[in-house]
């Protein structure tokens, strides 16, 4: 595509968690000139489980690893131009493939867990690309840890997003260079102890964000985040 001058490539990836989260890191060496990257369709794939029924592979533990790569399209949106999850609706009893971002039958709708992390990129995106790095590098595996921020101009808020992928709490320290007088954060927080877990048309508040408010100290924000959690940290 780079001998051609195009100026888009369109990437899909349809892969199992571990390439997910292998992959977070897939744009960081991307080189800066020639096609840009449309991510025009993506979604992780997880096996059924037991047979599970048909909103299963929509479950934690892809949403998770889906949220960790997402930190890699977002730290490197010079780059990755536009990304799209798919599919987006699909009928509980006419499905043509799975997982699909939401579910619905003749009378209502659910909302996947995969769902969220979408809505919570999307709503927290910001203006402005900030370097996010642990030791020099980008933070994407170390300790099961993947991690993006940006700087919102409109709101004028840090926002950071952090996945642990881990099964260990971790306790996370941010230094905002530059920054002063950095008071208190939203601290969203999508957790939930089964991997395997989903929302569904009988349950569909299963798995959803939960919201706290955490203090910074001058330019340093400092909180534990659980195992198996994707967190996103706001400046208010």
């Amino acid at each position: 595509m780079r001998k051609l001058s195009v100026d888009l490539v369109d990437e899909h990836y349809y892969k199992d968690p571990n390439w997910f989260l292998t992959n977070a890191g897939r744009y960081d060496k991307y080189p800066r000139k020639g096609p840009k990257v449309f991510a025009g369709e993506y979604a992780c794939h997880v096996k059924d489980v037991n047979k599970a029924p048909t909103m299963a592979k929509n479950d934690f533990e892809a949403a998770l690893c889906e949220a960790a790569f997402m930190a890699g399209l977002e730290r490197n949106a010079d780059v990755v131009y536009q990304a799209t999850y798919a599919p987006l609706f699909a009928h509980v009893e006419g499905w043509q493939w799975r997982p699909d971002l939401i579910w619905f039958d003749n009378l209502k709708s659910v909302r996947s867990v995969n769902w969220y992390v979408q809505m919570l990129y999307a709503t927290n995106r910001g203006t402005n690309h900030l370097n996010l790095t642990e030791n020099g590098e980008p933070v994407e595996g170390a300790n099961g840890l993947y991690a993006s921020a940006v700087w919102d101009k409109v709101s004028k808020s840090f926002i950071v997003k952090v996945a642990n992928t881990s099964d260990n709490d971790q306790q996370v320290v941010i230094t905002f260079n530059g920054a002063k007088d950095l008071r208190a954060f939203t601290l969203t927080t999508l957790h939930c102890d089964d991997p395997h877990a989903t929302n569904t048309l009988e349950r569909p508040d299963h798995v959803v964000p939960q919201m706290q408010t955490v203090n910074a100290d001058g330019n340093n924000l400092t909180f534990t985040i659980p195992a198996k959690t994707f967190a996103v940290c706001k400046s208010k």
